[in-house]
């Protein structure tokens, strides 16, 4: 009988399943949602020109293969990765680069015990797979939280007021027992969709308004030009005159330039 040595890993570990989907809901309310929502496009906006920033929202995050192991943040940004299609995050297949940024909104479910166990095993897991920035907030109680890699632990960020965040450049504009505002490093406050629709067409008709205004003054410009081409039609005319006249004088002998 020969031998034949094992050759690659999967002949060692035979694959498993990595579901795309862990059947749970992205968020068990409208504020809930809208907050995931708001951190993620916006987040997209930050980094739409760098195409190594991959940003997800409620993706199953596998960090290690050969187990079902993984965690869905609520927003995820991985600073290394290109953007892209996926259905889950399988760091093995990613140059195995861990995501560096998690955000979790909270919902009344996460309040009773149930809830609080998960976000303490959230915790563990993105404190033993790399997270370098978590950032959790609730919107209905109006609680900010967050934490910063040292060494090989997630230390909790003593005050969130005008916390920037390093990895992503974004200002948390924090004032305890008022909503959250987050904005970009060019200082634009996080917007809403509708808001930023509405931002849009402001825009639209900003350029609209400045066009008119560019055609107006190309008109009038036209007008003055026309207006100037015209004396001096005018002039060259009264010019041509003058000198006829003075040939027709100098052919009677009168000297045009002679005194009276």
């Amino acid at each position: 009988m020969t031998l034949h040595p094992l050759t690659s890993e999967s002949a060692i570990s035979p694959e498993i399943d990595y579901p795309d989907s862990d059947g749970n809901p992205m968020a068990d309310n409208t504020e809930q949602y809208r907050w995931i929502v708001i951190i993620k496009e916006n987040l997209e906006i930050v980094f739409a020109d760098d195409p190594n920033v991959f940003i997800a929202g409620d993706l199953l995050w596998y960090p290690v293969r050969y187990t079902q192991k993984r965690v869905a943040p609520d927003v995820m940004v991985v600073i290394g990765r290109p953007k892209g299609r996926r259905g889950s995050y399988k760091q093995w297949l990613e140059n195995n680069i861990a995501p560096q940024v998690a955000f979790e909104i909270l919902s009344p479910s996460n309040k009773d015990r149930r809830g609080l166990d998960s976000l303490e095993d959230k915790f563990e897991f993105y404190e033993n797979h790399g997270i370098k920035e978590y950032y959790v907030y609730d919107p209905d109680d109006l609680i900010l939280e967050g934490w910063q890699r040292f060494g090989d632990r997630l230390v909790k960020i003593p005050s969130m007021m005008d916390w920037v965040s390093p990895l992503l450049g974004i200002r948390f504009d924090w004032t305890t027992g008022q909503e959250l505002v987050l904005s970009r490093p060019d200082g634009q406050r996080f917007l809403s969709s509708l808001e930023l629709d509405h931002r849009l067409q402001q825009s639209k008709v900003q350029v609209w308004q400045e066009q008119q205004r560019a055609e107006q003054e190309r008109k009038r410009a036209e007008i003055q030009r026309q207006r100037a081409e015209q004396e001096s039609q005018r002039a060259e005319q009264e010019s041509q005159r003058a000198n006829r006249l003075a040939e027709r004088l100098r052919a009677l002998g009168i000297d045009p330039d002679d005194d009276p």
